[in-house]
């Protein structure tokens, strides 16, 4: 009993060397320190030329050698997206991780994989445990040798020689049953016999025969067991070829703004976003991807959508106009919170907050759906921040709804801004620049420009068309039904201090001449007037000279019809010590009289 007792105890210690294994698989997995390659990061951040920028804005005395500077070192170029173009890493990584992708539709683990992993590793092998240990208890409250026989299998040879004995002179008579039965057969029949043996408990003699009959199918000699035991590998793969049979679901489909993840050149652009912002690190792209995809489906992106979030923020953050490069421009106007009615509505409490974080992730994913992402397409866009009047660091709920629409942002919609513009920059904000400048990369540095209130229009001008500058920012794009529109080119032209500047529109007869201009801040004499071109004709005063102040700021439209040829002449007159900035443009029409 007690050699029953220790060989009845020795096979569950082969699972728990299983079990040991088991739990060192994690430590394999977490072999992958290399996350720790972002360290080198900062080291490239050292260059602190993007950081003198804002520095160089505000110098009045190198102002044009500076504001080259601005668009030399900072300007952003990006980079293509056509596959075929890429460098050869970057080309193997983005292979890499389209494989990885793959995989992972074809596994379904953007959906069902993390629970499917947990329950197969947790729960058999505790069962198998407890079917054992059920078994063997159920063998030694029987107290039956024979039991024991089943129980020492593996060892029947060195513990066992008389149930070996036995087992042979029992199987002499029915050969047939170990070559029909494998080995995983008898073990059902085994537990199937124990049961019955269980159930007939009053008949002594039938439980005990019972159990013979089932040492007589279980026991073989050691050749015929090497017989059985690729029949018994041989049982289980015919049930899998019956499982491989079954159609396996095809692979998942997973979008992201409305782009499939394995589709065409597109889904190529969205790839190559998260591995941008990942330094092209393939498996830090992939965990990136799949928990923006995770988190889409948590915050309910696609019904977000269509909710009805209301317009009372539609002056804070608007898209309006292109960049000179085709880019969409978004406008976010942080001086709209000095409104307090505004301010309690939006960050008064955490309800309010979420909802203006909804309103934001809304806004912003309705734009991105206006992108073309194909390889040579725009699916960047660009950002002009003002920052005039804006609330300063002390608002403490304003920090807290921006910080977390700042880190979902950087989460989960990677490289969507070509570059971030700053007008209208206090000097506070410019120094909470110089302290975070060390811990931005420089590849996010050089998508920063500041500007002063001074310098604003002017910094926009470098990158925006006037025509496509909103009228509040120095340009000349306004809503509504105008005479012009953005279609309309606009001429600049920059006058000096104690300057004089004019303008000539040459018409026709039977022409109407209309045109619009504005001085990017103002304080300068204005005047229009009608030069005919026969000697004998008059001059005609358009407009009598006056004077515009920066309170003024503003367009002026005005036009002039004439049936004889001429020409109209505009004059700007800068008295003042600043160079001035001067745009205007003009169209003519027919008429008759």
């Amino acid at each position: 009993m007690a050699q029953e007792t220790l060989n009845s105890e020795s096979p569950p210690a082969a699972p728990a060397q299983e079990l040991s294994v088991v739990v060192e698989k994690p430590q394999v997995t977490e072999k992958e320190p290399q996350p720790s390659a972002p360290a080198p990061l900062p080291e490239p951040e050292v260059p602190e030329k993007p950081a003198v920028v804002a520095v160089e804005v505000e110098k009045p005395k190198v102002e044009e050698k500076e504001e080259t500077k601005i668009t030399q070192s900072v300007s952003f170029k990006e980079e293509t997206n056509i596959a075929g173009e890429l460098p050869e890493p970057q080309k193997k990584a983005l292979d890499e991780l389209k494989q990885l992708i793959q995989e992972a539709l074809n596994n379904h683990e953007f959906t069902a994989k993390p629970e499917a992993e947990e329950k197969p590793v947790a729960e058999p092998e505790p069962k198998k445990e407890e079917e054992e240990n059920k078994e063997e208890k159920k063998e030694e409250k029987e107290e039956e040798t024979p039991a024991a026989a089943i129980s020492e299998e593996p060892k029947i040879v060195t513990d066992a020689p008389a149930a070996v004995e036995v087992k042979e002179e029992d199987n002499t008579p029915p050969p047939p049953p170990p070559a029909e039965a494998p080995a995983a057969e008898v073990v059902v029949v085994e537990t199937e016999v124990a049961e019955k043996a269980k159930a007939v408990d009053d008949d002594g003699a039938k439980t005990v025969e019972a159990i013979e009959e089932s040492v007589v199918a279980v026991a073989a000699p050691p050749a015929e067991k090497e017989k059985e035991e690729p029949s018994a590998v041989v049982a289980p793969q015919s049930e899998e070829t019956k499982e491989a049979q079954v159609p396996s679901p095809p692979p998942e489909e997973v979008s992201i703004w409305g782009i499939p993840l394995l589709a065409d050149e597109k889904s190529d652009v969205i790839l190559l976003k998260f591995l941008r912002a990942r330094d092209f690190k393939v498996k830090d792209a992939f965990a990136m991807i799949k928990n923006t995809v995770s988190w889409r489906k948590e915050f309910g992106i696609e019904t977000l959508l269509d909710e009805d979030l209301g317009n009372e923020l539609e002056k804070v953050v608007f898209m309006q106009g292109f960049d000179k490069e085709g880019h969409p421009v978004c406008y976010n106007v942080y001086g709209e919170f000095q409104n307090k009615e505004l301010y309690q509505n939006t960050f008064a409490d955490e309800e309010k907050r979420s909802k203006f974080l909804r309103w934001r992730i809304q806004f912003l994913e309705k734009s991105i759906r206006k992108l073309d992402f194909n390889p040579t397409g725009i699916n960047t866009m660009v950002q002009v921040n003002d920052l005039k009047n804006s609330p300063g660091p002390g608002k403490k709920e304003l920090r807290q709804a921006t910080n977390q629409a700042l880190n979902l942002l950087q989460d989960n919609y990677p490289e969507f801004v070509a570059k971030q513009v700053f007008i209208n920059v206090p000097w506070w904000y410019l120094a909470f620049n110089r302290m975070i400048s060390p811990f931005l990369t420089q590849r996010t540095k050089s998508k920063f420009v500041f500007a002063s209130p001074a310098k604003s229009a002017e910094t926009l001008f470098k990158y925006i068309a006037p025509e496509q500058v909103p009228v509040q920012y120095g340009g000349l794009s306004r809503e509504g039904e105008q005479e012009f529109s953005v279609a309309d080119a606009v001429t600049e032209v920059t006058i000096k201090p104690a300057a004089k500047h004019s303008v000539e529109f040459p018409i026709t007869e039977n022409c109407n001449l209309v045109w619009e201009l504005r001085v990017v801040g103002w304080e300068v004499n204005y005047g229009a007037e009608f030069v005919p071109t026969a000697e004998d004709g008059y001059t005609v005063i358009v407009s009598k000279t006056r004077k515009v102040s920066s309170a003024d700021e503003t367009v002026i439209s005005d036009s002039f019809k004439t049936g004889e040829p001429g020409k109209v002449v505009l004059t700007i007159d800068n008295h003042t010590s600043k160079k001035k900035k001067f745009l205007y443009r003009s169209k003519t029409k027919p008429y008759s009289d």
